[in-house]
């Protein structure tokens, strides 16, 4: 039975053919071709080009061979681990059972490979095979210097399921950024459409109103704040749109710390609150591959930690500003 695969926030702009070689690796150009030609691959129900860019929010359909693939016939050689690597990404486990694994991704650390990057997660996920021979599989990514929660689903099945939820929106997902000033209004929603700018290696998103724009929504709420110097916001995008947290609170006038992307000098830090980005994927609520929710929350990243006490808030202490009923 064939599937469909949403397309990620940083996923978004790649050639259909760059995003089946991340997905599936041993997959041949030619092979690929030859299920684009038949009609087997789709992009949104309709026939697709290997070159064709997909967007995020987009679903690509997996024919019945890919998705009930033995892990052999999807698996390419990787390089070797680096030593002082060994047994990382067992040390990240928030969460572990038989169909799902939950990591706290450290910043500084890509979720995938791309250009000049050798050390990411997806590199050593032969780490969390365990006793199985089956290797664990991303189902979305963080941005490289965003922390915070990253479900890897154990099996080719949970994979699938994952991943519908995700395309299907199943999915609540909780981010805590510190930001430079503090939004005028306590909490509300963002909507302002974004669309890539720039040329060739200097591409970053912006807010924009032209027909290529996408749709982008992200509620948000102030948690705690220090003065007008900082705030501690919490965020919860409605769309997938690359970086969209970054740029809907900076283009608040509040970027985030760290941020100088698409903040420049204003997100910088003060004192020894670190120029690094204050952005962590906090907690995430999915429908569970076997039934039920899977609901996991990952602790601050040690440099945010430091900042949180530093401006005296009490990461213990706080709420889902956004779950029913809860409000701060």
């Amino acid at each position: 039975m064939a599937d469909n695969l949403r397309i990620e926030a940083d996923e978004d702009g790649i050639r259909l053919d760059r995003w089946f070689k991340r997905r599936y690796p041993a997959l041949t150009h030619g092979r690929l071709e030859k299920l684009l030609r038949t009609g087997q691959v789709r992009l949104d129900g309709k026939r697709a080009k290997s070159a064709d860019r997909v967007a995020a929010g987009q679903t690509v359909r997996i024919p019945p061979q890919l998705v009930h693939a033995p892990p052999e016939e999807d698996e390419a050689p990787r390089p070797a681990p680096r030593a002082q690597d060994a047994g990382l990404l067992e040390e990240l486990i928030l969460y572990m059972d038989k169909s799902v694994i939950v990591l706290n991704k450290p910043s500084g650390l890509a979720t995938q490979g791309g250009s000049g990057l050798t050390r990411h997660v997806d590199g050593m996920l032969d780490q969390l095979a365990f006793e199985r021979k089956q290797r664990p599989r991303l189902v979305h990514r963080l941005d490289r210097d965003t922390s915070g929660v990253l479900v890897v689903a154990r099996t080719v099945p949970a994979a699938a399921a994952l991943a519908k939820s995700l395309a299907q929106r199943d999915a609540s997902k909780v981010y805590w950024a510190l930001t430079r000033g503090v939004p005028k209004q306590a909490r509300g929603t963002i909507r302002a459409a974004l669309a890539k700018e720039g040329g060739r290696g200097e591409e970053r998103m912006a807010v924009a109103d032209h027909d290529e724009a996408k749709h982008a929504v992200t509620d948000y709420a102030v948690l705690d704040r220090a003065g007008e110097e900082f705030a501690w916001v919490a965020a919860k995008p409605v769309t997938g749109r690359t970086h969209q947290i970054r740029v809907h609170l900076a283009s608040l006038g509040t970027p985030i710390v760290g941020d100088f992307k698409y903040g420049a000098q204003a997100a910088k830090g003060k004192g020894a609150i670190a120029d690094r980005l204050h952005l962590h994927a906090r907690s995430i609520d999915i429908a569970h591959p076997d039934g039920g929710r899977l609901t996991v929350t990952a602790p601050l990243s040690p440099h945010m930690k430091k900042s949180w006490e530093l401006l005296g808030f009490d990461e213990e202490t706080s709420k889902d500003p956004f779950a029913k009923g809860k409000r701060r």
